[in-house]
């Protein structure tokens, strides 16, 4: 059992029925649901670390000035550096421009004396369908933003 909601966005046709010649058609619909619980709790899952979509989480904003930057001006910063131990996961990573990230080096905000303007975070799997920066259609982008956590910096995203 399964439910659709969204507009079709395909039509798939078949063969024709001998004794009535009538052709079978599948409509399929932008956004398909399934009837049942996965056994795999998804709060589990944690999205695959990028550059695009840590960018994308972050809105291009460098966590240290402030600034709006394009993705080419943009570094995947280490809160906590890869020399004092640090780890290559969401919760120790931001965006930064280049110059910021030049000039923190490999210290910690506190010992730069560059404060994080916002706290890093997990997207939830909602978050990473947006992030992965597929072609969404807006019907889905719709029913995505409805599931997004109330804190999602993804709101007004598009």
């Amino acid at each position: 059992m399964r439910w659709e909601v969204g507009a079709q966005v395909a039509l798939f046709r078949g063969g024709h029925n001998a004794v009535t010649g009538v052709q079978s058609q599948i409509a399929v619909s932008s956004i398909i649901g399934t009837k049942g619980v996965p056994n795999i709790n998804p709060f589990d899952l944690k999205p695959g670390l990028t550059n695009s979509k840590l960018f994308a989480r972050d809105r291009n904003v460098c966590a240290y000035c402030g600034n709006e930057h394009h993705e080419e001006e943009l570094t995947r910063e280490h809160i906590i550096p890869f020399a004092q131990n640090g780890r290559d996961h969401w919760m120790n990573v931001v965006t930064a421009c280049r110059a910021c990230n030049h000039r923190k080096s490999n210290r910690t905000p506190e010992q730069a004396r560059m404060p994080l303007l916002y706290a890093p975070y997990i997207p939830s799997l909602w978050e990473d369908f947006i992030l992965r920066n597929r072609r969404i259609l807006a019907d889905q982008m719709e029913f995505l933003m409805a599931h997004l956590p109330k804190t999602s910096r993804l709101h007004g995203y598009q």
